[in-house]
């Protein structure tokens, strides 16, 4: 289906959609398959530490306020586990974004960097509760919030989390980091060396031709509530600032 109408989405669009000076808040979304690195299970400290100064360098160089929301594929996929519960095993996926959460808070702190965890779930001697004002509060002081939980209920993935927070929190933009893919293609371009990028996507562009992208509850969120989404490779040097101050280098989803 993608094919049929791809022509009409595959242009230059000449200047950025967004200008940093103006861009006040955004949400990071990073999965947990990304933290593991190349060990594909676990966290990879190298990684996390990267993702760290990322945000730091962003932070400092762009003034943005930053809150991040983790998933927790790299210890976790309830899918995997079909024998269990899926409430459970949801369940599970929540408190493996908490470890995520933790190591990223960490890293962050060791670059001097103010972070706090605050969680769907209670856990409250590793995190504080998710309150949105508390949360708000947080970010208006330069802290980095970090989002784990989910959303606190099972069958709700954290790219819903991602959408839900984003709009929850007042800001401007989700950034979607993917694993070495710098957008949304017309086919995997790890299969396929002909696909082609997608500049630009509509939010029902997403869920009516089933792109990979996201699930399609968080791109049907984003569409009601106007929340621009910008797919890039969070794996490059400089992607997170670079994205922030130009999301063409992107695909953008609006």
């Amino acid at each position: 289906m993608v094919q049929a109408h791809q022509e009409l989405r595959l242009f230059e669009i000449p200047e950025p959609i967004f200008q940093p000076s103006k861009l006040r808040r955004a949400l990071l979304k990073l999965s947990g398959e990304s933290l593991a690195g190349d060990q594909g299970f676990g966290i990879d400290p190298i990684v996390v530490r990267r993702f760290a100064q990322e945000i730091v360098n962003a932070r400092q160089e762009l003034d943005v306020e930053l809150a991040v929301v983790v998933g927790g594929g790299n210890f976790w996929r309830g899918a995997q586990h079909p024998e269990m519960d899926s409430a459970q095993a949801d369940y599970a996926g929540m408190l493996a974004t908490i470890i995520n959460a933790m190591c990223l808070q960490d890293h962050l702190e060791k670059l001097h960097q103010a972070a706090r965890v605050m969680s769907a779930i209670q856990t409250h001697q590793v995190a504080e509760p998710y309150i949105r004002r508390k949360a708000i509060g947080h970010l208006e002081k330069g802290r980095v919030v970090i989002l784990a939980g989910g959303t606190g209920n099972p069958t709700f993935t954290t790219d819903t989390a991602a959408s839900l927070r984003a709009v929850e929190l007042g800001a401007e933009m989700l950034l979607m980091a993917k694993n070495g893919v710098d957008g949304v293609y017309s086919s995997d371009p790890k299969l396929n060396p002909n696909a082609e990028r997608y500049e630009e996507l509509s939010y029902l562009d997403i869920i009516n031709d089933e792109l990979k992208v996201m699930d399609s509850t968080a791109a049907t969120h984003a569409k009601e509530n106007g929340l621009p989404i910008v797919v890039f490779d969070g794996m490059r040097e400089g992607c997170l600032g670079d994205i922030l101050m130009n999301p063409n280098l992107g695909t953008l989803i609006r």
